[in-house]
């Protein structure tokens, strides 16, 4: 059977847990970030000893890992830079995902590991990616506020691979480019410290009036291009870019679960009229997130972009815990939410749709009876068909 070219999906790894979620439920690599030199300071970020973990489980299934050097960094950072890039090179590391230009010229004079531009870069047009291109770049993770019709220009222009966001948190501001929680905050967008002030409630209003008008004007709704997939795929750009180091197990394996399996389907059929479409998106309606949006994949963003709400839970799922075991007697759980006997629950397989079930005995790990599970524990649950090493549970299942 012919195998249809798909493009690589790449997944957010907040944690060496999330980066064992993320591949086991379908990405094709995924990125994360060291203890320095990134702009995930409150991310779980990677030891060194993680980072040589996360490589060799990551390649002993045929993924890539990339490495977030993307913070712009002043003389006495670049200065402690080269030990760095002399662990990663040992760790076999990928690539490495970079903003700022002296950085670039420091890791090709250190090391051998090939050089993602990062979209912070805010690389939008050919001429800039032919640029880059001299500068030892082999990928540009390009700027959201391009569409796909030009990131098909750019790269028939220039024969780099191009990497593109397909779903998560968008910016209001060029990326790399705004200050704004500099200023309320007093930390730096630009190293690490982004507080998302862009996402408050703002007054406007003319000085000294008494009209005042609040409002969430500068907030953005989150992207889903599931719906665009096929256009992604037409214009060959090589990596679809998952947004979110900062988010949850559940978010990272259910987004790497409805992407991949959708890149699946097109490789074995060469289209993406399938039966599952439906259940693809009902999948990414059970993540926290804002109202979804095609940003600027189709045409610029327009009005009806701005997420003009307070933030809040819009899902009633969250995760209630993670297989550790599964046997003929029993499926051994970690438990990451509260559950009790009479709770639906939904077993979150590999591939395919989710089996719900009712925990009808909970029992620990001397086999009593628990009556509900606290977090941070292993219970046991009947025997289930289906479970797998690290599959994950989900609360809030509907019969």
């Amino acid at each position: 059977m012919k195998a249809y070219w798909t493009p690589e999906l790449l997944a957010p790894a907040g944690s060496l847990e999330k980066l064992k979620v993320a591949i086991m439920y379908g990405a094709n690599a995924v990125y994360l970030g060291g203890q320095k030199f990134g702009l995930r300071s409150a991310a779980d970020n990677f030891t060194y000893e993680e980072i040589l973990e996360a490589c060799e489980f990551a390649h002993s299934r045929d993924a890539k890992v990339y490495v977030v050097l993307n913070s712009f960094l002043h003389d006495k950072e670049i200065e402690e830079l080269p030990s760095f890039l002399q662990h990663l090179e040992k760790a076999k590391v990928d690539a490495l995902i970079i903003s700022d230009l002296g950085v670039i010229q420091t890791v090709r004079q250190n090391c051998h590991i090939p050089v993602h531009l990062s979209t912070q870069a805010s690389c939008l047009n050919t001429y800039a990616a032919q640029w880059w291109k001299k500068m030892g770049v082999t990928r540009i993770v390009l700027g959201r506020e391009v569409s796909i019709d030009e990131a098909r220009a750019i790269k028939e222009a220039t024969g780099l691979e191009l990497e593109m966001f397909i779903h998560g948190s968008m910016c209001m501001a060029y990326s790399g480019n705004c200050v704004i929680s500099n200023y309320t905050q007093g930390r730096d967008s630009n190293r690490g410290g982004c507080a998302h002030s862009c996402r408050f409630e703002y007054s406007l209003g003319e000085e000294n009036s008494l009209e005042q008008k609040k409002a969430f004007f500068m907030s953005s709704k989150d992207l889903e291009g599931l719906r665009v997939l096929q256009d992604f795929i037409d214009a060959g750009i090589d990596s679809l870019k998952v947004e979110g180091r900062m988010k949850s197990h559940h978010y990272v394996g259910t987004i790497s679960k409805v992407y991949g399996e959708a890149l699946r389907y097109y490789q074995q059929q060469g289209h993406l009229l399938s039966d599952d479409l439906l259940r693809w998106e009902e999948e990414l309606e059970k993540v926290t997130h804002r109202d979804y949006t095609l940003a600027s994949l189709k045409e610029k963003a327009g009005e009806d972009s701005i997420y003009a709400e307070r933030e809040h839970n819009n899902s009633e799922f969250t995760i209630a815990g993670m297989v550790l075991e599964a046997t003929d007697d029993h499926t051994l759980v970690e438990v990451r939410s509260r559950f009790t006997p009479n709770d639906r629950l939904e077993i979150i397989p590999f591939s395919g749709a989710s089996t719900l079930f009712t925990a009808t005995e909970i029992k620990d790990l001397a086999n009593r009876q628990v009556e509900y599970t606290r977090p941070g524990t292993l219970v046991k649950l009947p025997p289930m068909k289906n479970a797998k090493y690290f599959n994950l549970i989900r609360l809030g299942g509907q019969a």
